[in-house]
């Protein structure tokens, strides 16, 4: 089931099954989605890593993730654009900048709780409910429902990641964080450069990063660079020479060892 407006915003709601799964690979530009797997052993390569989701588990993507589908058992997905729903306006309404979307190199998993479950399914029937509608308020319910989707799975994966570790300014400012790496990552690789965009000390961030992951802010920025890479190098025919200098390597012999430091081939040998 699809809507669309008058001003080209977009929403679908689709069940994926078989070889049901063009929208995940073929995604429209601008595109934002959450998708339930409802069988176990559903395996997706998404930029160039394989993933396993099994039942009841949610991913979020965007229109910039690179997904192949191996194997789809079954699955549900809200797929949605920006004229209909832009998290970046409404941040301050659903908070999942950062977290859910835009979140550097974190693929967001969720794995909801039985009690999550039965909130979801209520939500997922309501939004099925709406979608039938045809009066002047669908577009409002639909949008309500949605954001109630994007609040209930931002709680969901907070709690899963530990955010509850630190307060709602620092959880802010680890998703601003996020969020300037997906931006900038091609161009500044120094915590530091974040640091000075968010007006906060570098040690700062670095205590925020411990309290919530195993990951530094450093190796998340890196993280980024990487997930492009590997894009490039296994959905385009560039050269490795020209991918180097995209995320901000003027010399391609620094890129192809920062490259096999963190991959242990050389680009070529990913690529080949």
């Amino acid at each position: 089931m699809k809507y669309i407006g008058s001003t080209n915003e977009y929403f679908e709601v689709q069940s994926l099954s078989g070889n049901k799964f063009e929208s995940l690979t073929k995604p429209v530009e601008g595109q934002l989605s959450i998708t339930q797997f409802e069988e176990d052993g559903n395996v997706l390569v998404i930029d160039a890593k394989e993933y396993t989701f099994d039942k009841n588990q949610i991913v979020c993507l965007t229109s910039f993730h690179k997904v192949n589908v191996i194997t789809l058992k079954k699955a549900k997905s809200l797929f949605f654009n920006s004229p209909f729903y832009c998290i970046l306006d409404h941040d301050s309404e659903v908070g999942c900048k950062g977290v859910l979307f835009f979140g550097a190199s974190n693929l967001p998993i969720i794995n909801p709780s039985a009690g999550d479950l039965e909130i979801l399914e209520t939500v997922w029937k309501m939004i099925l409910i709406e979608m039938k509608s045809s009066d002047n308020l669908q577009l409002e319910m639909l949008q309500m429902m949605l954001k109630r989707m994007l609040i209930l799975c931002t709680r969901i994966y907070k709690t899963q990641e530990n955010y509850e570790a630190v307060n709602n300014q620092q959880a802010d400012i680890v998703r601003d964080f996020n969020y300037l790496v997906e931006m900038h990552f091609r161009e500044k690789h120094a915590v530091a450069d974040y640091a000075t965009l968010l007006n906060k000390s570098p040690k700062t961030i670095s205590n925020l990063f411990g309290k919530l992951s195993d990951k530094t802010p450093q190796q998340m920025i890196q993280g980024r660079i990487m997930l492009e890479v590997r894009r490039l190098l296994r959905y385009t025919d560039r050269p490795v020479s020209e991918i180097g200098y995209e995320v901000g390597y003027q010399d391609v012999q620094s890129f192809s060892r920062f490259f096999k430091k963190h991959e242990g081939v050389s680009p070529s040998e990913f690529r080949n």
